[in-house]
C-alpha cells in the first residue's frame, strides 16, 4: 500500500507548498482542511501529519483548532509556523506576541537532533511571524532557536511530535528541504517510491470528466499558465469543442497583441480568435485609483467577452490558466486576501458560467511545475519561459488613475528596461522584470531647466514558484544605462529607481 502524508491546511500562504516539496521527495501527500474529519483520511496508509502555517493567533477566540486526538493518530505529527503554536497550545504550552517580529532572512541555532540531521549547526531559515513560542509543554526539548525567537523548534521524540517556527518549505531556507527530508525518512520511516509521471493523463481525465461533450470557451492572455491550460484542454478534447479567446484589454505591453497572435497561430494549431476590447476596458477603468478595484472591473470584463463569444459558439464552460499562487493571494482556502487575482473569485452571480463549468486543470500547480507540463506537451521553450505578466495588465502597474498617455509612457519605459535586460544576457536568470508608473513626480534638471516630471520604479525578481522572491542583483552598469535611456527616450519621466523589496514583506506587483 503506497505511504501518504497529509497535510491539514490552516491557511497560510505556502501550504500547498509543503504537499508538494513532499511529493517532490517521493512521498505521496495531500492537502486538506484542518477541519475534515480524521476518519475520512487517518488510515492504514497514514504515514504522518504536517499542520501548516495561518494567519491567526492561536490565542484568538475565533482560530481554527484542533483538539489533542491529532496526537493519537499513532504517526508522527510536525507543526509549522501556526501549526507548532497550536501544538504548543494544544498541549498546554504558552504563545505570545512576540516583541519583534521576523520576516524574510534569520539565522537559525540547531541542536544535534533527529529533525536537523545533516543541517549547519547555524543555517538561514525563512521567518513570516509575529507570535512565538513562550513555553513548551512539559516533555518538549528546543531544537533550535534565533536571536528574537528563542524557541524556533522543539520536539518530544518519545510522542513523534516536532514543531518549527520558520517555513522549510520555501527556498530561501537553505537546508529546509533536508529538514522535511529528515522527518520524511527518519522520523516518518517513508520509503520515497511515489513517482508523479501521470499527471499529464490525470489533468486530461479530470477535463474530460468535467467538460463531457460540452463546447468551452478558454482564456488565453498569451502567459504561460494560459497557454498550457489551452494546449491541455485541445488534447484532451474532441475538434470543435474548444475555442479560445484572446482579448487585447489595452493594457498589454509594447507590441504584445501581435506577438502572441503570431506565436499562437505558428506553435500550437489552437483555434484562437483576437478581440480588441481596449477602448472598452480603458472606458470601465476611467478616474479608478484603487488596485482591488481595478482588478474586480477587469475581471468582471474578461467575463462578459467570454460569455459574448460563448452565446456564438454554444459554450456553456470557461477554461482558465488559474495556478495555486493566484488563489492562495486571493485569499482563498481560508488564507489571508493578498490581492484578489482576475480570474479567481471574481465571476459575476448572473454569469451564464456557472461554477462547475469553470475549468482550472492547473490550479493546484505552481508556475515552474506549469512549466514542466508545458515542455512535455512539447510547447516551444520562448513560450514556456516567458516571463508572467499579470491579467490585469499595465493596469496595476500604473499607480493611481489611468489614461492613455500613461500607458504609452509605461509601455515604452518597460520595453527599453526589457530590451537591455535581454541585451545584457539576464533574462535567464530573472524570473520577472518590468516598470511601474508610480504616480509620483519630482523635480529634475534637464537641459539647464527646471522639470517636475514622472518616476519610473524598475523591478526584477528571482524566484522558483512565485510564492516568495528576491531582488535581482542587477549589476550597476545596467541599471544606468536603463535609466539613461529611459529619461533620454521618453517624455515625461525625470527619475528611476530600483525596487529591491523581497516577497515578503512585499509582493512582486506593486499592486
Amino acid at each position: 500500500m503506497q505511504q501518504k502524508i497529509i497535510v491539514l491546511d490552516f491557511g497560510g500562504q505556502y501550504n500547498q507548498l509543503i504537499a508538494r516539496r513532499v511529493r517532490e521527495a517521493g512521498v505521496y501527500c495531500e492537502l486538506l482542511p484542518w477541519n475534515k474529519p480524521f476518519s475520512q483520511w487517518a488510515d492504514e496508509s497514514l504515514a504522518g501529519v504536517i499542520l501548516t502555517g495561518g494567519p491567526n493567533s492561536v490565542y484568538e477566540d475565533a482560530s481554527p483548532r484542533l483538539g489533542a486526538e491529532i496526537f493519537t493518530l499513532g504517526v508522527p505529527v510536525l507543526g509549522i509556523c501556526y501549526g507548532m503554536q497550536l501544538i504548543n497550545y494544544i498541549l498546554g504550552g504558552t504563545v505570545e506576541s512576540a516583541g519583534v517580529s521576523e520576516y524574510g532572512h534569520t539565522m537559525l541555532h540547531t541542536a544535534d537532533t533527529v529533525l536537523f540531521q545533516s543541517v549547519d549547526r547555524t543555517t538561514a531559515v525563512f521567518m513570516n511571524h509575529t507570535d512565538r513560542v513562550k513555553d513548551v509543554p512539559d516533555g518538549f526539548r528546543i531544537d533550535a532557536w534565533t536571536d528574537n525567537c528563542p524557541v524556533a523548534a522543539f520536539s518530544n521524540e518519545a510522542k513523534g511530535i516536532y514543531g518549527v517556527q520558520f517555513h522549510p518549505e520555501v527556498r530561501h531556507t537553505l537546508q529546509g528541504v533536508q529538514m522535511l527530508r529528515n522527518f520524511l525518512f527518519h522520523v516518518c520511516h517513508c520509503t520515497g517510491d511515489y513517482r508523479a509521471e501521470d499527471t499529464i493523463e490525470r489533468m486530461l481525465s479530470e477535463i474530460r470528466a468535467q467538460v463531457g461533450s460540452d463546447k468551452v470557451v478558454a482564456g488565453l492572455s498569451g502567459g504561460v499558465d494560459s497557454s498550457v491550460a489551452c494546449a491541455l484542454a485541445n488534447r484532451a478534447l474532441a475538434p470543435g469543442q474548444l475555442t479560445c479567446v484572446f482579448v487585447d484589454h489595452g493594457l498589454l505591453r509594447y507590441h504584445e497583441a501581435e506577438q502572441v497572435m503570431a506565436t499562437y497561430r505558428d506553435n500550437l494549431g489552437l483555434n484562437v480568435i483576437h478581440i480588441d476590447a481596449s477602448e472598452r476596458f480603458l472606458k470601465a477603468l476611467q478616474g479608478v485609483t484603487e488596485p482591488e478595484r481595478k482588478r474586480k472591473i477587469i475581471g468582471e470584463l474578461f467575463v462578459r467577452v467570454f460569455e459574448e463569444e460563448a452565446a456564438k459558439t454554444g459554450a456553456t464552460c470557461l477554461l482558465q490558466g488559474t495556478i495555486y499562487p493566484d488563489r492562495i493571494e486571493s485569499g482563498m482556502g481560508g488564507s489571508a486576501t493578498i490581492k484578489s487575482h482576475h480570474n479567481v473569485g471574481g465571476l459575476p452571480k448572473d454569469s451564464i458560467f456557472k461554477k462547475d463549468k469553470i475549468v482550472e486543470p492547473l490550479a493546484n500547480l505552481f508556475k515552474d511545475e506549469v512549466r514542466a507540463v508545458g515542455t512535455a506537451l512539447g510547447i516551444p521553450h520562448a513560450m514556456v519561459w516567458r516571463q508572467p505578466f499579470p491579467g490585469p495588465g499595465l493596469s496595476v502597474r500604473v499607480i493611481g488613475d489611468i489614461t492613455q498617455e500613461k500607458l504609452d509612457i509605461l509601455r515604452l519605459c518597460d520595453h527599453i528596461f526589457l530590451e537591455e535586460l535581454e541585451n545584457a544576457g539576464l533574462m535567464q536568470e530573472i524570473w520577472q522584470s518590468f516598470a511601474v508608473l508610480t504616480g509620483a513626480q519630482t523635480v529634475g534638471c534637464m537641459g539647464d531647466g527646471r522639470t517636475y516630471a514622472n518616476c519610473i520604479a524598475l523591478r526584477a525578481v528571482t524566484s522558483d514558484d512565485a510564492m516568495t522572491s528576491e531582488a535581482a542583483e542587477i549589476p550597476y552598469a545596467v541599471l544606468k544605462k536603463v535609466t539613461s535611456r529611459i529619461i533620454g527616450e521618453v517624455r515625461g519621466v525625470n527619475r528611476v529607481v530600483y525596487d529591491v523589496t523581497g516577497k515578503p514583506p512585499g509582493t512582486i506587483e506593486w499592486e
